[in-house]
């Protein structure tokens, strides 16, 4: 992330209590987002354990929304699209590798769907017009994609994104690719978890804590207020 990463180096010289509050003022119309409707197909999976895989922008925030899903059973920030060789936090800075940053969210569908997932994704967790970037950051490693494990999930991802281009439920043309799933590397653990651990990080409390807030506020069925976590909480 380091080339638009760049961008979140002054939120750095903010004070905690600044960002913070600032976070708390703007949290409203950083997510006045518009309704998003569930989607018309989402069959039941009678398994006990799927996978999802998410691209769509910084990892901080994605991991730190989905942690707090009930029914998310462990989700990591990683890298996925590029080779082994290059899934590093500086190589995947460069844009240059074909790696997204990325979550993978393991997941009880007894408890939440797949297509659920989707829905809060695009509802709270990313901006489906955005191509290429997300809010402050830029470059192809910040793309929304969807990264499908199985032609069951690749239809319901696409009839989806079909059914919210067709009800204009956004201002902006959708943008979010559609791919098979291609091997998923865990970010280095200084990544995981950032969002839980360091709240009122600047970056953190202004792009990423409104995005709990609103999962809170529009899928409360869905919230849990004491997250899932990659490492034991201290």
């Amino acid at each position: 992330m380091s080339g638009s990463r760049t961008s979140r180096h002054p939120w750095r010289l903010f004070p905690a209590f600044l960002a913070v509050g600032l976070a708390q003022a703007i949290a409203g119309a950083a997510f006045a987002s518009p309704a998003v409707p569930p989607p018309a197909y989402d069959p039941p999976n009678p398994a006990g354990v799927e996978t999802a895989t998410l691209s769509g922008g910084c990892f901080w925030g994605m991991q730190g929304v989905f942690e707090h899903v009930r029914g998310v059973i462990h989700v990591y920030s990683g890298y996925t699209g590029g080779g082994a060789g290059t899934a590093q936090y500086e190589t995947v800075s460069t844009g240059l590798t074909g790696h997204a940053e990325s979550v993978q969210i393991i997941f009880n569908p007894k408890i939440i769907s797949y297509g659920k997932i989707l829905q809060i994704d695009f509802a709270v967790a990313s901006d489906p017009t955005e191509l290429n970037y997300q809010g402050p950051d830029s470059g192809t490693q910040y793309r929304s994609e969807i990264w499908y494990a199985s032609p069951e999930q690749q239809k319901i991802a696409s009839l989806y994104l079909d059914q919210l281009t067709k009800a204009h439920i956004f201002p902006a043309p959708i943008v979010v690719r559609l791919a098979p799933a291609m091997p998923f590397y865990q970010a280095e653990a200084y990544h995981q978890d950032f969002l839980v651990r360091h709240p009122h990080y600047p970056y953190i409390a202004i792009n990423d804590i409104p995005k709990v807030r609103a999962l809170q506020t529009t899928f409360p069925a869905f919230y849990q207020a004491v997250p899932v976590t990659v490492f034991p909480a201290n």
